[in-house]
């Protein structure tokens, strides 16, 4: 993608800040949608320090912990399969990855764009929704069949904030562009 690493910084900054305006009702007094699967998708995308992918989950973590030490959020999500979603971030963050090696300055871009972000938060899914249901002891029976089920009640709501946030993003960027290639040619001229 070639940014600048005062670009990367300032993006870095903005998903920091959307990660923790979104993340559960930590911060937010308005309810707005979790944007953590797409801060990770973006960042795979965006950034390409590596370092970024701890960081962000050690600040998804501190906002959880903190959420529940004195927020009085509930401790349910937290179990041993709370640790599966470091590889459901990896995920996303790889399939961001992937997809900036891929990317291309053309519109055909925007359906591989699409699919990827739709692959990345199916396994995603898998390990954070699958790995609580499995793992997390808080379902005596767990299987398959339940996880079809959850599947199909909580990975659309989840896929359609990812959509939501990577398409407001993909906007953004494009508009920066649009800004950038037109200062350039105003300067030309």
């Amino acid at each position: 993608m070639n940014l600048s690493p005062r670009s990367q910084l300032l993006i870095g900054i903005a998903l920091v800040a959307l990660m923790a305006m979104t993340r559960g009702q930590h911060v937010a007094t308005v309810n707005l949608p979790s944007a953590s699967w797409a801060v990770f998708f973006l960042a795979g995308v965006l950034l390409t320090p590596r370092w970024v992918f701890p960081a962000l989950f050690l600040e998804a973590s501190l906002l959880d912990f903190a959420a529940m030490q004195w927020a009085g959020v509930s401790d349910w999500c937290l179990s041993p399969a709370y640790w599966l979603l470091v590889p459901a971030y990896a995920s996303l963050w790889l399939g961001g990855r992937l997809y900036a090696g891929w990317h291309r300055e053309q519109l055909s871009s925007l359906a591989l764009l699409a699919a990827v972000a739709t692959i990345s938060a199916f396994v995603c899914y898998l390990f954070s929704g699958g790995g609580f249901l499995f793992f997390s002891g808080r379902y005596p029976e767990p299987s398959l069949a339940m996880l079809v089920e959850r599947i199909a009640v909580y990975y659309p709501r989840s896929l359609g904030n990812l959509a939501l946030y990577v398409g407001v993003a993909a906007l953004l960027l494009l508009g920066a562009r649009s800004w950038q290639a037109a200062q350039q040619r105003v300067e030309v001229k």
